[in-house]
This record gives structure tokens, sequence and C-alpha cells, in this order.
């Protein structure tokens, strides 16, 4: 009966504290105290919800406030500063260093394993050469009538209502003091984006939030109402995003406050949802035409499209609609499983999209095979915090990079995990004022600038120590891993890359081509006959 010893010694002491509190007036904090503990474990013997609570009175709640700060002490006390869970304390500590302006070097070593398998490294030169600027930039949309330089590091999609009022200003504030682009995510444009007046992006998710119809289905009007402004400089449509591709969403009538309705244009006191697939398209063309009518609505500006990588014939029956009509989005942001959000159901966060390297190399290689690489350009997303980071995901066929978790780390993020809850204790993730309201917008916005200048400064530093110019001079070559003890590869001889044009005469001995190339639809998201049939049997 040890479980209940302490629901039995509650009772008694209760009874003591009240037996001495008839002769000293102190006591009577006792009886309070005890008592409470006496009527708490009072009420675990009698309710039914809970087991565990009814066989371990007042103990059981020991283990739940032990559970509650699990992560916590996990992350301060137990897990190594080289174990990503997402993301390591190593990864982070570089993010805080950099976005507070302080010493990044590091002593004595690295804490990387250099042996273990998985390991890489980016190849050096022995004539370094030095170069002058950080500033790295490329041009989307070239064709387009308002053509937009980019940096090739940005703030990923992250939207308001996610994200609190003073992190969208502080992001905001940080890109125009930087010179790059922040993302606005799929909730659209809110008055915070505007206020500092950085550089946007808008992403047109299918809800069509900002450019919304009563109905639900995308509006002309109000999308170029917003699209023609100047500090929206390009266009993104998205089809999927990494962290939970293929599932839409629902913000609850409860959370739809005034400022998210009038940001997203939908009504208040109704469930806001964000439906698994888009209405204004249903097949690879139609997409594409939608993104030629929202070049041509907004004035011409770079107009493209983001998406995880799924089933491969969908991807393919894009790229043969373009190879088909003609018609080309400026841009394709691919983002990786390996992406965060504020919520999403565990298995597609665990189990659900191609992570990032994988679908990059599928698209780059894709455009190269078919003679488009030059004329569409591609960013990338997933788990981005470093130089390193940035230099192998272009490496491997990215013009650009886009990071959000990095960013809410130099906000002042301590990845506590509670972005879905609205109990952020940074401030960052919450719409709750009373913990919003405590981030300094002006001094997270010099963080913001911070770390994106300095991480493009270990870029150069990096690319001058490989003799290298500019980022775009990066390939598969310049990166190795160790794929045992004693084999190393480096990513253009681990990988299959095409050859430019190749698509254009034959299918490539790559398994991924070799299966569903040939079988792609330019009209249609169906899949092959044969995938249709397997599905059909379990005899296979």
């Amino acid at each position: 009966m040890s479980r209940y010893l302490a629901y039995g010694l509650s009772i008694a002491l209760a009874f003591l504290s009240f037996s001495m509190a008839l002769h000293s007036p102190a006591w009577w904090w006792g009886v309070a105290g005890f008592g409470a503990v006496a009527l708490l474990g009072t009420w675990d013997v009698l309710q039914k919800r809970s087991t565990l609570r009814r066989n371990y009175p007042i103990l059981a709640h020991f283990r739940y406030g032990l559970e509650s700060v699990g992560p916590e002490m996990r992350q301060y006390f137990i897990e190594g500063d080289t174990a990503e869970v997402p993301f390591s304390r190593q990864q982070r500590a570089l993010v805080y260093q950099r976005s507070k302006g302080v010493m990044d070097v590091v002593p004595f070593g690295s804490q990387q394993s250099v042996y273990s398998v998985d390991y890489e490294w980016l190849n050096h030169s022995i004539a370094p050469i030095k170069i002058e600027s950080h500033d790295f930039r490329i041009v989307i949309g070239g064709e387009s009538a308002q053509p937009y330089s980019a940096s090739v590091f940005n703030i990923s999609a992250m939207s308001f209502g996610a994200l609190s009022a003073n992190a969208i200003r502080a992001l905001n504030k940080g890109a125009r003091r930087g010179h790059f682009y922040h993302d606005t995510g799929e909730g659209s444009i809110s008055p915070y984006h505007r206020e500092p007046g950085g550089d946007l992006v808008w992403e047109i998710g299918s809800g069509y939030f900002g450019c919304r119809a009563d109905d639900g289905t995308f509006s002309e009007e109000r999308f170029v109402a917003n699209a023609c402004t100047p500090q929206v400089k390009m266009i993104e449509v998205k089809l999927s995003q990494g962290a939970k591709p293929g599932h839409g969403g629902v913000l609850p009538a409860a959370k739809v406050s005034a400022e998210i309705a009038a940001t997203r244009g939908v009504p208040m006191g109704v469930d806001c949802v964000s439906p698994a697939r888009h209405s204004a398209f249903s097949t690879p063309k139609g997409l594409l035409e939608f993104v030629v009518r929202l070049r041509e609505l907004s004035g011409g500006k770079p107009t493209g499209f983001k998406l995880a990588i799924g089933h491969p014939w969908e991807w393919f029956g894009i790229a043969k609609a373009m190879q088909e009509t003609g018609l080309l989005p400026d841009y394709i942001v691919v983002d990786g499983a390996e992406g965060g959000t504020g919520a999403a159901p565990a298995e597609f966060i665990d189990h659900v999209g191609v992570p990032m390297h994988e679908a990059l190399m599928l698209v780059h290689n894709t455009l190269v095979g078919l003679g488009l690489r030059d004329r569409v350009r591609i960013g990338a997303a997933g788990r981005i915090t470093s130089a390193f980071d940035l230099a192998r995901t272009m490496a491997m066929g990215a013009d650009w990079c886009n990071s959000a978790r990095g960013f809410m780390f130099a906000l002042g993020c301590i990845q506590s995990q509670s972005c879905h809850n609205d109990k952020c204790p940074t401030g960052v993730a919450t719409q709750n004022p009373n913990r919003w309201q405590h981030l300094d917008v002006a001094d997270k916005a010099i963080r913001v600038q911070q770390y994106h200048g300095n991480t493009l400064k270990a870029l150069r530093d990096l690319l001058g120590a490989a003799g290298l110019e500019h980022p775009a001079q990066l390939g598969p070559e310049h990166i190795l891993r160790r794929i045992s003890p004693v084999e190393i590869r480096s990513l253009a001889a681990l990988f299959n890359f095409l050859e430019p044009g190749e698509l254009l005469s034959k299918v490539p001995e790559h398994a991924v081509f070799r299966d569903f190339w040939a079988d792609a639809r330019s009209d249609s998201f169906a899949p092959p006959a044969r995938v249709s049939a397997l599905r059909a049997s379990k005899s296979r």
C-alpha cells in the first residue's frame, strides 16, 4: 500500500495541523497546505478518468510534472551537443552567436566524428582567393517584366498566426536592413509584414488567403490589390509543405481573431480551412496556366511554385507540361520533409514526403535533362542554418536557400517545441499578447540582420577557401561524403546527374526516370495505369 503513503500522510498531517492550530494560529498554514494536498488525493481516488491517479493518488502528479519538463531536461542536461533533435545545441549556438554578433570561432577541434558514415566536407584549394563582398545575389525572373535580384539566403515561409505580430515585424525589419526577402507563408500579408517595408514573397496556398472569394475560391480582383503593391517582389504558389505534404489545415474559429480574419479575408467566428489541394487548377498544365496568369495579373513579377516531392510521376507531369506548352515558372522552391511547421500530425512530420536533398536533385536533374535549367531558378528549404548547409544545398542544384527555424533562433527561439499550444516562452510562435509583446522588435531585427550577414560572410570564406568566387560555381564535385569507414565519394560520384538535354532524346539509366518518366502525363496528376493496377491487388 506504499502507493497510498503520500495520500495517508497528507490526511494525517492535515489533522495534526488542525489540532495544533487550536492552540497556535500559526498552524493554520499547515491546515491549508496539507488540507489542499489531502483534497487533491481524495479527488484522485474518486475520479474515474485516470487509473494512474486512482492507483497513485498525489504521487501521479509528480510524474506528470516531470513529464511536462522532460523535453527541457533532455535538451539542457542529457542530449549531446551534436544530437539533431531536431536541431543540435551546436547548431542553435552558432545561430545565437551570429545573430548577436559575438565570437563564433571554435577551440580545440571539431566535435564531429570525421570517420563516421555520412560525415561531409567541402574540398579546399591550395590556391584560395579573397572575395571582397559577401552579398551574393541571383536574378529571378530574368525574362519577366519585373525581375528580382535576390540574396542567396532568405526567410522561409512562416505565416502571421503561426508567428506573433512582433516576430513578423522583427523578421521583416531585419530583412529590410539586410536586403533579403521575407516569405509571408500562406497566411497572406498582414499589417505587420507591411509596417517595416522589407521585401516580400507572397505565398498563396490552397486557401487563397488574401486573394480569396467569399466561397473560398481564387479571386483575381483581390489578388491584384495585394500583388501589385511595390513591397511584394515575387509570387509563390504553395502546392505542398515539407512537414505535412498532402495535408490541409484548420485554424479553429476561436483562434480566428479580427486581425487574422482581415489578413486572410475570412469571417470571424468560423473555422478557417486550408484545403489539402487547390481548386484553381487540377492538372499539371492547369498549374502552369495559373502561374502564368498570376504573373500577368501582378504586372510581370517573378512567379513560381513551392512543393515537396511525393509521387514522382506528378512532378514529371509538371515537367512534361513545361516542355510541351512552353509555359515556365520563373522559379521552383523545393521543400524537404525535414522542414518544420507550427503543428502537424506526427506521422506526417516523421514519415511523409521526400527529404530535401533527394527532392532537390530530382527537380534539378529533370530541368537539366529537359534543357530548361538555365530558365528556371530553384530555391531549397529544409533544416538550413549554417554556411556549410548553404554550400551543400547549392552544390546539389539550388540557386538559393531559405530558412525558417534558423531565423526563429535568431529571434530568440529556444526550441521549446511549444509552437502548437500558444505557450511559446520567447514570444515568437504565439498569439498571446502577454508573451509576444515582450519580444523587442528593434533588438531582434538587428539579430535577424546579423545572422543573415554573418552566415553569408562564413559562406564567402568557404567559397574563397575552395577557390570559388560565387555560390553558383558550387557543384556536387565540391562536397565529399564518407559512405563507410574506408570509402569516400563526392556527391557527383555518389548520385546520378543528368546531362543537359538528356531527357529529350532518351530515358536515362536512373531508377526513378526509368520507372515513371514515360508514363507521366501533362494533362493529369493521376497515377500510371500499372500503378493503379497494383493498388487494386495485393498479389504483388
